[in-house]
């Protein structure tokens, strides 16, 4: 990133971020009085979720800077316009025709390269989720318009259909194997199922938790058969969430972003949103790398099989099992899946001399049952571009 555009960036964000010093609220605090005596008094704070997030999102704004930064001296890729590319037309994976063709040397990059490549991908791919999190907490946070609720049909059956409900309410239920029965070949699809699962949830809730007085919404099913369809109802939409991070936002979260009134969610929603995106191309500009580097081993005439160089036990100390986390750089203490205010108060309370200096592996969380049982259904995909 060139100076001049990393001095704008910071400036505009400084900007945006700027508001939310003044949105706050009222806490208890001690004050002593002259007489020596403790009197309890309220002050103002910045808001808890504002206080909690916007040092998390500044800190994984920094982060994905530094990463950029560290590409400035690397001298083993470089770039050719699609015009000038003559050699190697089919380089370039087609669902990225419009970005300029990476070169690599004829025998490919380097060991320690190539790990180090794998590293910063890793570091960032930690980003992206951290970030994606955030999103769909403010997302989550933010309070379902009375338009989307009218629009709703009777019940959840109507809002899922015929076969999809009939798959949910089985008797031994397997969300893998839902999924494997579910037309998800396009995009368009997966997200009119996630819009019908996300439709029935709130059709069922509104019935568990606000007692509706009109007879459309009247109770067919018993409680506790209600509160299991929507917990599976929520393990397919993780599921959907992990097979298909890049999906464009839902019937759901429009309604909620657009008659959203409050300034604190908005601007959390939109920086997390924007990191996201940043996150996710700076990803995908490394996976264009390794992908090229992936094509000249392959077309490479032979293979040299020496010992391991010492620039290549360097690169694997740069792997090695005592990596810190993105956890550890920023002070998360997790424990746990469910996101409250508390709890992020934690996670963000890092030591800011931290750095990511080398790759990142997966820290042990607490799960309930359901999402260990979906760790082993589903696998690391790449997202998609969504924006």
């Amino acid at each position: 990133m060139a100076p001049e555009t990393k001095a704008r960036w910071r400036k505009e964000m400084d900007w945006l971020l700027s508001v939310t010093d003044h949105i706050v609220e009222f806490v208890p605090s001690q004050q002593k009085t002259k007489n020596g005596t403790n009197m309890e008094i309220m002050v103002t704070r910045q808001r808890s979720d504002l206080l909690v997030n916007i040092p998390g999102l500044r800190k994984l704004d920094t982060m994905l800077i530094e990463t950029l930064d560290g590409f400035g001296q690397e001298k083993e890729f470089w770039y050719v316009s699609k015009d000038d590319d003559q050699e190697n037309e089919n380089g370039q994976r087609d669902d990225k025709w419009w970005h300029p063709t990476v070169k690599v040397p004829v025998n490919g990059l380097s060991e320690m390269s190539r790990r180090w490549l794998q590293c910063q991908k890793e570091s960032v791919n930690q980003v992206l989720k951290a970030a994606m999190a955030i999103n769909a907490e403010v997302l989550s946070e933010i309070e379902i318009p009375e338009s989307y609720i009218d629009s709703l049909p009777r019940n959840g059956r109507a809002s899922l259909g015929d076969l999809i409900y009939k798959g949910m309410t089985v008797d031994h239920f397997d969300p893998s194997q839902f999924l494997s029965t579910m037309d998800l070949s396009t995009e368009h699809k997966v997200l009119d199922l996630k819009n019908r699962i996300e439709a029935s949830i709130v059709i069922w809730k509104r019935k568990m938790h606000q007692k509706d007085g009109r007879s459309s919404w009247g109770s067919g099913v018993s409680l506790e058969k209600r509160e299991l369809f929507e917990e599976r109802a929520e393990t397919i939409l993780i599921l959907l969430k992990q097979r298909y991070p890049g999906l464009p936002q839902s019937s759901l979260d429009i309604s909620k972003l657009q008659d959203n009134r409050d300034v604190g969610h908005a601007i959390l929603e939109s920086y997390s949103r924007i990191l996201e995106s940043l996150a996710f191309n700076v990803m995908s500009r490394i996976e264009d790398v390794l992908h090229a580097d992936s094509l000249a081993q392959t077309s490479s005439p032979q293979k040299s099989e020496t010992s391991p160089s010492s620039s290549d036990e360097d690169a694997l100390r740069v792997s090695s099992s005592d990596t810190p986390t993105l956890s550890d750089f920023m002070g998360w203490g997790i424990a746990s899946r469910r996101r409250s205010s508390t709890d992020l108060e934690i996670y963000f309370k890092g030591d800011n001399d931290k750095k990511l200096a080398k790759p990142p592996v997966s820290s042990t969380q607490k799960k309930s049952p359901n999402l260990e049982k979906l760790e082993s259904l589903s696998g690391n995909r790449s997202p998609k571009g969504r924006y």
